[in-house]
């Protein structure tokens, strides 16, 4: 069987192990849920623990479920936000073009 090389971000990652963290669950029943390989996932939970534990060394906590969402959220909008500037940078070029073309013309 072929296997897809496959790139996931960091949010993802994070969000994928504290499913792991937060829950109790086994890597191997939320690897099963996610459709990921269990070294995978298990890879995930390790690197975010080191990564939680860490940040506690220096006295940081690391974001809540409900924070790691806003933050998705906000990431996500920021996203869309940077979709309609590049949009309207074309549309304004264009009708630029044809405001110089229709003034060229005449």
């Amino acid at each position: 069987m072929s296997r897809k090389r496959r790139s996931f971000t960091t949010e993802y990652k994070v969000e994928a192990a504290h499913r792991v963290i937060d829950s109790g669950r086994s890597i191997a029943e939320v690897a099963r849920e996610l459709g990921l390989g269990e070294p995978l996932l298990g890879k995930w939970v390790a690197d975010e623990r080191r990564r939680v534990a860490a940040a506690a060394v220096h006295g940081e906590a690391p974001l809540s479920a409900a924070e790691r969402a806003e933050l998705l959220r906000l990431r996500k909008q920021v996203a869309e936000q940077d979709k309609d500037i590049a949009f309207l940078k074309k549309a304004s070029a264009y009708f630029a073009a044809m405001q110089q073309n229709r003034n060229g013309s005449s």
